[in-house]
C-alpha cells in the first residue's frame, strides 16, 4: 500500500521529511518496512500551502527515487503546512490524475487504503459525488472518489458547513455500508490550509498503520516513522483521528462516539502539547 506523510507547524523546508531523514518518505518508496508494498513506485506528489488559499501540487507518474526534480523542489520549498505521498496502484493506472495528493478548493487530500470490488462499488461511491463537485473528478481512483464524496458530506456546497470529522466519518458510515462484508481500509490526511485532519479507520480488516511525532514547532504524521529512533513515535490507535488545529494542542479522538468501529483500549481522547 501507499506511504505518506503529513506536516503542520511552523514554516520548514519540506525536505526535513521528504528527502533528508534516514527512512524519509523518499526512503519509503523503495522499501517500506510496515506496508504489504515493500516498493512503493508507482507515482508520487506533493501538497503545500503558501500564500494562496489553494494549495500547490507537484505530481509525477514515475517513482520518486528517480526524479531529480524532488529533491531540488523539497530543498526550496517552505511551508507551515504540506503533503507528501507516494503510490502502490491497486488496480487503476499509473497516471499524474490519480497520483495523490488531490485538491478541490482550499482542501487537500491523501489515501493509504482501498474498498474492496472497486469495480462493483465505483458507480454507488460516485453518486456520493454532488454534481457541483463532480467536473473536479479527474482520476479514476477510489481515493479521488471517496475525497469528493467526503466534501459533499457538508465541507463544500450551499448548506451548512460541517466540523471536518463530522463530515468524515459521515462519508465513512456510508462507504461501509457500500462495502458491506468487503475489506474497507482508509488511512488518510485532510487539511485546508489551516488545519489537518488524520484518520486511521477500517472495516472488515485491519488498519493501515500510522504514527505521529508532536513537538513544540509541530505535528508531523507518517505512515511509518521516519527514523529508527522509534521511541520518538507514537502509534495512532485503529478508529482513531488525529485533530491539529492552528494554535491548538493536537488532540486524538476515537472514532467510536461518531459510530465507527470500536475504540482500543488506550483510545480515550488525548491532547498533547505541540
Amino acid at each position: 500500500m501507499c506511504r505518506w506523510i503529513a506536516y503542520a507547524g511552523r514554516t520548514i523546508p519540506l525536505e526535513h521529511y521528504v528527502t533528508e531523514p534516514s527512512h524519509s518518505l523518499v526512503s519509503q518508496s523503495i522499501h517500506a518496512l510496515e506496508s504489504t508494498a515493500a516498493t512503493n513506485g508507482d507515482g508520487f506528489g506533493l501538497g503545500w500551502y503558501g500564500d494562496h488559499p489553494e494549495p500547490g501540487r507537484y505530481r509525477e507518474v514515475q517513482p520518486a527515487w528517480s526524479d531529480d526534480n524532488l529533491r531540488y523542489l523539497c530543498r526550496h520549498l517552505h511551508s507551515h503546512l504540506f503533503f507528501a505521498h507516494v503510490r502502490a496502484a491497486t488496480g487503476t493506472p499509473i497516471t499524474r490524475p490519480n497520483c495523490h495528493p488531490f485538491a478541490c478548493g482550499p482542501w487537500l487530500f491523501m489515501h493509504n487504503g482501498y474498498i474492496g470490488d472497486w469495480s462493483r462499488l465505483r458507480r454507488p461511491v460516485e453518486a456520493m459525488i454532488p454534481d457541483a463537485l463532480y467536473p473536479s473528478r479527474a482520476g479514476t481512483t477510489d481515493s479521488e472518489a471517496i475525497f469528493l464524496g467526503l466534501l459533499g458530506c457538508g465541507l463544500m456546497g450551499d448548506g451548512p458547513r460541517r466540523d471536518p470529522v463530522e463530515a468524515t466519518t459521515r462519508a465513512l458510515k456510508r462507504l461501509t455500508e457500500l462495502a458491506g462484508e468487503h475489506p474497507f481500509r482508509f488511512t488518510a490526511a485532510l487539511a485546508d490550509g489551516r488545519d489537518l485532519y488524520a484518520f486511521r479507520y477500517a472495516a472488515n480488516d485491519k488498519a493501515n498503520s500510522l504514527y505521529y511525532r508532536a513537538s513544540e514547532g509541530g505535528v508531523v504524521i507518517a505512515s511509518e516513522p521516519l527514523d529508527r529512533d522509534h521511541g520518538t513515535w507514537t502509534a495512532v490507535a485503529e478508529n482513531s483521528v488525529v485533530v491539529a488545529r492552528r494554535n491548538e494542542p493536537v488532540t486524538i479522538l476515537p472514532l467510536a462516539p461518531f459510530g465507527l468501529g470500536q475504540p482500543a483500549p488506550d483510545a480515550a481522547p488525548r491532547r498533547l502539547r505541540a
